[in-house]
């Protein structure tokens, strides 16, 4: 694959992540998908082919969380998604993860939604 664009770039990356990187039941994979002005994180379960819960920047509990600085664009913003996917997960019982940065560099919102998930008490 001729990588033209960036896209084309993370979806590389994305793939040669992915056949290492699988999320169970006891240990789901965390996926985050990052656009210019949101953030969203997945728990999926492979094994199963389903999504165990999942957390959005556009969902009105978190825009109700989120400061007055603090919006899905930026890291603020990316801390409240990954404290409320750590909140979800512990309350179904689920204490470790696996994450999967889904091709984007492991650097600015995406380490922030890791750390704040982390800081919440989930273990991966």
């Amino acid at each position: 694959m001729k990588i033209k664009t960036t896209e084309d770039r993370r979806l590389r990356i994305r793939l040669r992540q992915r056949k290492r990187i699988m999320g169970t039941s006891e240990r789901p994979r965390l996926s985050v998908f990052r656009s210019l002005s949101h953030i969203y994180v997945q728990a999926i379960d492979d094994l199963a082919g389903r999504t165990l819960a999942s957390v959005s920047s556009r969902e009105a509990a978190v825009k109700a969380a989120l400061a007055n600085k603090a919006r899905g664009g930026n890291k603020a913003g990316a801390q409240v998604v990954g404290k409320t996917i750590a909140e979800r997960l512990i309350a179904k019982g689920i204490k470790k993860a696996v994450f999967d940065r889904n091709g984007f560099l492991y650097h600015g919102r995406v380490r922030a939604v890791a750390d704040a998930a982390r800081d919440a008490g989930l273990e991966f």
